[in-house]
Protein backbone atom coordinates (compact mmCIF):
# COMPACT_ATOMS: atom_id res chain seq x y z
CA UNK A 1 0.00 0.00 0.00
CA UNK A 2 2.72 2.25 0.52
CA UNK A 3 4.80 1.51 -2.24
CA UNK A 4 1.41 2.42 -4.21
CA UNK A 5 1.18 5.38 -2.29
CA UNK A 6 4.39 7.16 -3.37
CA UNK A 7 3.75 5.72 -7.18
CA UNK A 8 0.45 7.59 -6.94
CA UNK A 9 2.40 11.09 -5.51
CA UNK A 10 5.29 10.71 -8.30
CA UNK A 11 2.54 10.17 -10.94
CA UNK A 12 1.03 13.03 -9.34
CA UNK A 13 4.23 15.47 -9.29
CA UNK A 14 5.46 14.26 -12.68
CA UNK A 15 1.93 15.44 -14.37
CA UNK A 16 1.98 18.71 -12.50
CA UNK A 17 5.16 19.24 -13.19
CA UNK A 18 5.00 18.47 -17.19
CA UNK A 19 1.82 20.52 -17.24
CA UNK A 20 3.91 23.91 -15.66
CA UNK A 21 6.05 23.19 -18.48
CA UNK A 22 3.56 23.32 -21.49
CA UNK A 23 1.69 26.64 -19.67
CA UNK A 24 5.95 28.46 -19.13
CA UNK A 25 5.92 27.76 -22.95
CA UNK A 26 2.50 29.40 -24.16
CA UNK A 27 3.92 32.25 -21.68
CA UNK A 28 7.03 32.57 -21.91
CA UNK A 29 8.94 30.68 -24.70
CA UNK A 30 7.22 31.38 -27.61
CA UNK A 31 10.15 29.56 -29.86
CA UNK A 32 8.59 26.54 -28.27
CA UNK A 33 4.93 27.48 -28.54
CA UNK A 34 4.92 27.53 -31.88
CA UNK A 35 5.55 23.66 -31.45
CA UNK A 36 2.81 23.35 -29.55
CA UNK A 37 0.10 25.22 -31.17
CA UNK A 38 0.98 23.47 -34.76
CA UNK A 39 0.80 20.69 -33.28
CA UNK A 40 -1.62 19.16 -36.08
CA UNK A 41 0.90 20.77 -39.03
CA UNK A 42 3.61 18.28 -37.66
CA UNK A 43 6.16 21.01 -37.53
CA UNK A 44 9.69 19.92 -38.15
CA UNK A 45 11.46 23.28 -38.08
CA UNK A 46 10.87 26.63 -37.35
CA UNK A 47 12.99 30.04 -38.27
CA UNK A 48 12.19 33.53 -36.79
CA UNK A 49 12.09 35.91 -39.00
CA UNK A 50 10.91 39.17 -37.01
CA UNK A 51 10.09 39.79 -33.15
CA UNK A 52 8.68 42.58 -31.39
CA UNK A 53 7.55 42.77 -28.12
CA UNK A 54 3.69 41.52 -28.64
CA UNK A 55 4.62 39.70 -32.19
CA UNK A 56 6.83 36.80 -33.27
CA UNK A 57 7.13 36.10 -37.30
CA UNK A 58 7.99 32.23 -38.24
CA UNK A 59 8.59 30.05 -41.14
CA UNK A 60 8.06 27.01 -40.31
CA UNK A 61 8.56 23.80 -42.47
CA UNK A 62 5.61 21.38 -42.27
CA UNK A 63 3.92 18.00 -44.20
CA UNK A 64 2.36 20.18 -46.08
CA UNK A 65 5.91 22.58 -47.32
CA UNK A 66 6.85 25.99 -45.37
CA UNK A 67 4.34 28.40 -43.85
CA UNK A 68 4.86 31.79 -42.61
CA UNK A 69 2.87 31.79 -39.39
CA UNK A 70 2.84 35.23 -37.07
CA UNK A 71 2.41 34.39 -33.19
CA UNK A 72 0.97 37.02 -31.01
CA UNK A 73 1.44 37.54 -26.89
CA UNK A 74 -2.56 37.85 -25.63
CA UNK A 75 -2.98 39.10 -22.51
CA UNK A 76 -1.49 35.62 -20.46
CA UNK A 77 -0.01 33.73 -23.48
CA UNK A 78 0.88 33.76 -27.25
CA UNK A 79 -1.45 32.46 -29.90
CA UNK A 80 -1.64 31.99 -33.88
CA UNK A 81 -2.56 35.06 -35.29
CA UNK A 82 -1.92 33.88 -38.56
CA UNK A 83 -0.46 31.13 -40.82
CA UNK A 84 -0.05 31.31 -44.70
CA UNK A 85 1.67 28.63 -47.19
CA UNK A 86 4.53 30.21 -48.32
CA UNK A 87 4.94 28.83 -52.21
CA UNK A 88 8.24 26.98 -52.89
Amino acid sequence: AVLLSCLVVALAATLGRTMANVKAALTDKPDIAVFLLLKDENVSSSVLLRSTEDQRDYLVETNDGPKLVKLKKGEKEWFVASKERMHE
